[in-house]
């Protein structure tokens, strides 16, 4: 038999036990809510989000700024140098109670549910600071009907976590304002041309009338909206007592008076920026996504003149010969004594985001000869300016190299070699000389190539090089022998100000201070009277030209070059097509990025006078410019009477005005004509005891530096 239930249980009823249930679960459910909004605002947060992304600038020396890389257009600034009024202004109009709520406002919520209530429809929102940062930060994509309960969450999580100063600080440095701006000092800097810390409290007041709807409000676009939000911001601050009536009205009766600062673009500094930020990457590990975001301040060298002045020159379709439209060029240019890059030019008109030119591997033709031959062969004791190579068109194994005038003097002075640009000595000496020690050197050099074939003397390289390792490496030349590393970055600071990286002056002996300047002499001469003669420059300048030849067009060339450097830079400029087809080709050669740099260098020289001329290092020797030899004329010989030797005779000639000019005498013998005498720079000689000596003379000239002997002159017959 069972026993009966007795107790509470026993009499309810069943519906009171449903009420008792439900109201426990409810109960328990609001516990587990309430717990989850007081403590599960981690799981809404994301910390990194804390991390504002921020503007990376680029700026000269001087501080004007020629880039800006951002995903928000952004400069952070801390609290401590917002002003008061500028905190108050967003305090009073956006969250009254803000230093007194715990990140949501109960007293602002139900306020604002009875408006609504009473105006049957959504006319006011209770947000506090915390949570419109809380949805900016988190939750701005998130459409959910949970988006306002994660809002709480994380605004109650961000109160949990942070201070209120530092709470605002992030406030005001997310928030938007238009026209790409995003936080309130580089707002101030664009509206009013001025940092945070100089904002009047009108001023302030604008900026925290904009938060609500930055676009509606723009004093831009809507300078009459603007101005009324701006008043109704007035007017909160003084009615949660944070501004008197007196300065209300003072600051009420002031017009916007906006002083934009719309930074106008520069076209000419674009392929400098690229520069930058590929240098960033590749040497300071610093990729454009973390330029986008950590607020670098990056120092550079470049020099707006010259920029300028580069890129006007660039403008000029008289310096870029081509059978069609689009023939571009590259120009880079930098301190020879320090390696800063003081100037680049990716192209004509570049854009970011184009083709760099400056960064683009080309054949460097014969410009690659004093690198790849000459440089190295001068480094060995066998070898100076005036030893005489062979210049002959020979066959090397199926390559022959031949001159592009097609004229050969059976044997050439190095320094000839050179000035006249031929190819056939430079090929003989490479062969001599080795590839494998030329290489070393170009390792030296920083041009690293595969190539190992014996085309590496004219420049005909598989990848070639680009305009900024020719530049680098002709350094070794203009620097004594001692190579710099070019550079556009000279500092880089953090978003805090801290400096990360300063420049240094890195740099290796490739070359004696002999050979380096020898082949300065030999590069001077050069642009006086040799292939790089074209344009005009009055002052110092040293260079080599060179030009590849097109691979459909015969005869006509694909790239054209000068490299060349004067006592204070150093400076390549190429042109060319971007594209090499049979319809694309330049109708002229070298002459023109010649000329060009000489103009630009002219130009350059108006606004900062260069230096006029090249100093010789104090363990070097001067280099004795070349001796022309002069083709022997007008040879007499006449009898003079007197002396000791009753009867002389006198040899004159026509030869050179050049006095290290040497002259031998030959007279006429069976078998081997004997040499009797030599004179040098005299174009006269006398014969002792002349007399009944019936002979045949001539005269040869000597050139003592290449021990080169010229044709001979007419002969002269003594006869009585």
């Amino acid at each position: 038999m069972k026993k009966e239930r007795t107790g509470f249980k026993k009499g309810m009823p069943k519906y009171v036990k449903g009420i008792l249930y439900s109201f426990v679960a409810i109960l328990v459910l609001s516990l587990i809510g309430f717990t989850l909004i007081l403590y599960g605002g981690g799981l809404v947060v994301d910390d990194e989000a804390f991390l504002l992304d921020s503007t990376t600038t680029i700026e000269t020396e001087d501080g004007t700024v020629i880039g800006k890389l951002y995903n928000e257009n952004r400069e952070l600034v801390s609290i401590d140098r917002i002003p008061n009024h500028v905190k108050n202004a967003f305090v009073a109009i956006e969250d009254r109670r803000f230093y007194d709520h715990a990140g949501v406002d109960l007293r602002s919520v139900m306020r604002a549910i009875v408006r609504d209530i009473v105006a049957m429809k959504k006319v006011e929102g209770a947000s506090t600071i915390t949570q419109q940062l809380a949805k900016n930060l988190f939750l701005h994509h998130d459409k959910t009907i949970m988006r306002k309960t994660k809002e709480v969450m994380a605004a109650i999580y961000i109160e949990q976590n942070f201070t209120k100063d530092q709470i605002l600080e992030l406030y005001l440095n997310e928030i938007y304002f238009g026209k790409g701006i995003y936080g309130i000092e580089t707002a101030a800097n664009y509206f009013f041309s001025k940092p945070i810390s100089e904002l009047s409290i009108e001023e302030g007041a604008l900026l925290a009338g904009l938060a609500k709807a930055p676009n509606g409000y723009s004093p831009i676009d809507h300078p009459d909206r603007a101005l009324e939000r701006r008043n109704v911001v007035l007017h909160s601050m003084e009615n949660a007592g944070l501004l008197n009536t007196e300065k209300r009205l003072q600051a009420e009766n002031r017009d916007l008076e906006l002083q934009l600062n719309e930074r106008k673009t520069e076209p000419f500094s674009d392929s400098y920026v690229d520069l930058v930020m590929k240098e960033a990457a590749d040497k300071h590990n610093l990729s454009i996504k973390e330029l986008k975001r950590g607020g670098y301040r990056i120092v550079v060298n470049m020099d707006a003149n010259t920029q300028r002045i580069a890129y006007n020159q660039f403008q000029n379709e008289a310096y870029f010969p081509g059978n069609t439209e689009g023939v571009e060029g590259a120009f880079v240019m930098m301190e020879q004594e320090t390696g800063r890059i003081v100037s680049a030019l990716g192209g004509r008109s570049y854009q970011l985001g184009e083709l760099n030119r400056a960064a683009v591997k080309r054949q460097p033709g014969s410009t690659f000869k004093p690198l790849a031959v000459y440089g190295p062969a001068l480094m060995q004791e066998s070898y100076t300016p005036y030893t005489l190579i062979p210049d002959k068109a020979l066959d090397y194994n199926g390559y022959t190299a031949t001159n592009a005038d097609g004229q050969y003097d059976e044997s050439v002075s190095i320094y000839n070699a050179i000035k006249y640009s031929k190819n056939a000595p430079a090929v003989w000496l490479l062969d001599k000389l080795g590839i494998s020690y030329a290489k070393e050197y170009l390792e030296k050099l920083n041009l690293s190539i595969e190539d190992d074939g014996l085309a590496i003397a004219l420049g005909g390289l598989t990848e070639g090089i680009t305009p900024l390792n020719l530049m680098g490496s002709y350094s070794a030349f203009s620097r004594n022998g001692k190579m710099v590393d070019s550079h556009t970055i000279e500092r880089i600071y953090d978003s805090n100000d801290e400096l990360l990286f300063q420049a240094d002056t890195v740099e290796k002996e490739v070359f004696t201070e002999q050979v380096a300047w020898d082949m300065t002499e030999i590069l001077l001469e050069t642009v006086e009277n040799g292939t790089a003669s074209a344009g005009s420059f009055s002052k110092a300048l040293a260079g080599k030209t060179g030009t590849t030849q097109h691979p459909f067009v015969e005869g006509q060339v694909k790239d054209a070059w000068f490299a060349g450097y004067t006592p204070d830079y150093v400076m390549v400029t190429w042109m060319g097509y971007d594209q090499s087809d049979e319809n694309h080709y330049l109708t002229g050669g070298s002459a023109y990025p010649t000329e060009l740099t000489k103009t630009i260098l002219t130009e350059v020289d108006k606004l900062n006078p260069l230096t006029e001329t090249f100093t010789k290092p104090k363990n070097a020797v001067a280099l004795e410019k070349p001796i022309e030899l002069p083709e022997i004329e007008n040879l007499y010989a006449t009898y003079k009477f007197g002396g000791f030797s009753l009867v002389k005779a006198k040899l004159t000639w026509q030869g050179s005005q050049d006095e290290r000019v040497v002259y031998r005498i030959y007279r006429v013998e069976d078998g081997i004509d004997k040499r009797v005498a030599e004179v040098e720079g005299e174009t006269e000689y006398t014969i002792s005891n002349a007399l009944f000596k019936s002979k045949q003379y001539y005269i040869t000239a000597y050139d003592p530096l290449t021990r080169l002997e010229g044709g001979r002159s007419d002969i002269v017959e003594l006869s009585w």
